[in-house]
């Protein structure tokens, strides 16, 4: 089998071509630029082209699939070349599809918590040896990537995303995935880029509520009153067994949680309302899998998170500093409103990148207001050039200060200027939390850690 990837460099894309020279694949890739780690990645298995660029002489006939990434254009030479020869042309997760229509698939939804979610649901599979392939959007322990495609699992996991498939195929990927087992973990306005009104996002979950197969399984956070009114409404039929979910049951002494709702009380490394709500997700899944809920409470007292969600990455005593991937306006104030609750005795400082194009946008940052709220120190971050480089209209560091209405907001568009308020904080009973889907413009952040360390 030869596969060929348009955009290789892609953080799925890359993972899924390592995944398929694993199986015996012949595999070959184009991209324009592609970054770390996805470079080191792809040399490490000899995947990584010899120069950057598009090569529509590496479009033969003998291709069995070509899987055509999001970074790529409609007018890509590669892909011009590849319709002139009449090849299979696959979105990833429409070639992903194609790898698991044999398997039970359970794909997990939602503008928030769906990384969490799918690590957590992977996690206990693995931790009871129950045998699974998934498809999931960060790294996590224990896992060599976050792709796995075998021919004898019979489920898999599969992170969905609402982004579109492909720039041939605008429908959301988790449209392509076809689940048996659906969840959704909540919405809210997200990829303004795609879905420039917010009823055009929400219908995007809409149709994945109606795309819920005879006998298939839906499980819905109800404590978003959006959801709610989308399952009430949708014509599924009645075969689908409909589960609502809460956040599972808990209490916090001395900054740990403790999960109340198994047999006994069960301490768990992660913490936060979201994350508990995330838990009872992943439960109601694997009850479905022939998991029970005291399996299930001792497997996920040994989950440590997935990388960049919540991520400890050093416990200075008293100084803590966390790293999450929280952009959306929802996720940012989950994540602070949990570090703040979780250690109510110290300050939250939290750095905030806006780094997305919906984060980004000006008629979108409104989104943003009060997001900061519980932070005792909230720092924003925008690069200039970033907003420049995507086209968009230009922003200033007044408008964030009105988008965020938060007196106490301080709005860096320099990082050399933040860094330096960073290291100017007396770090005294203070927790830092660092959110962004990018890296601060390659702000020293090892550096700034290991200076807070020597006070």
């Amino acid at each position: 089998m030869r596969v060929h990837f348009i955009a290789i460099g892609g953080s799925i894309m890359h993972n899924l071509a390592i995944t398929l020279q694993q199986k015996g694949y012949n595999v070959s890739g184009s991209d324009d630029h592609i970054y770390e780690p996805a470079s080191s990645n792809l040399k490490k298995f000899d995947l990584l082209p010899e120069e950057f660029g598009w090569h529509p002489e590496k479009i033969t006939k003998d291709i069995n699939a070509v899987i055509l990434g999001m970074h790529a254009r409609k007018d890509n030479p590669e892909l011009l070349k590849a319709k002139q020869l009449g090849l299979k042309i696959y979105s990833f997760p429409e070639y992903v599809y194609s790898q698991t229509k044999n398997k039970q698939r359970i794909v997990v939804a939602g503008s928030h918590g769906k990384t969490t979610v799918s690590s957590m649901i992977i996690h206990v599979l693995s931790y009871w040896n129950i045998e699974c392939d998934y498809l999931v959007g960060a790294a996590l322990k224990g896992i060599e990537r976050p792709v796995k495609l075998t021919e004898s699992a019979p489920v898999v996991i599969l992170e969905g995303d609402e982004y579109m498939s492909s720039p041939l195929d605008l429908r959301p990927k988790f449209l392509n995935y076809h689940h048996h087992i659906g969840v959704i973990t909540g919405i809210a306005w997200d990829h303004v880029n795609v879905y420039p009104k917010y009823e055009d996002y929400e219908k995007q979950f809409e149709l994945f509520i109606e795309e819920s197969p005879k006998a298939g399984v839906l499980i819905y956070s109800t404590d978003d009153k959006v959801l709610k009114k989308l399952v009430k409404k949708s014509t599924i039929s009645g075969d689908v067994d409909v589960i609502p979910y809460e956040k599972m049951k808990s209490k916090l002494k001395d900054g740990t949680t403790f999960l109340t709702g198994g047999s006994v009380n069960t301490a768990t490394k992660v913490f936060g309302e979201h994350n508990l709500q995330n838990m009872t997700a992943a439960m109601e899944v694997c009850k479905r899998l022939n998991v029970s809920k005291d399996e299930f409470i001792e497997a996920i007292a040994t989950f440590e998170g997935a990388a960049l969600r919540m991520q400890l990455v050093k416990d200075l005593g008293t100084t803590k500093v966390f790293r999450d991937f929280a952009h959306a306006p929802s996720k940012v104030k989950a994540t602070v409103n949990a570090l703040a609750k979780q250690y109510e005795k110290k300050d939250v400082v939290a750095c905030l990148e806006l780094h997305t194009f919906s984060s980004l946008t000006s008629t979108f940052l409104s989104e943003y207001a009060k997001t900061l709220k519980e932070a005792d120190i909230p720092l924003v971050y925008f690069n200039p050039k970033v907003v420049e480089n995507k086209g968009l209209e230009k922003i200033t560091a007044d408008d964030i200060y009105k988008a965020f209405d938060q007196k106490n907001v301080e709005v860096f568009t320099d990082e050399k200027a933040l860094y330096q308020r960073l290291k100017e904080i007396d770090w005294e009973n203070k927790n830092l939390l660092l959110m962004s889907s990018g890296q601060f413009n390659k702000m020293p952040i090892d550096e700034l850690v290991e200076f807070i360390a020597s006070k």
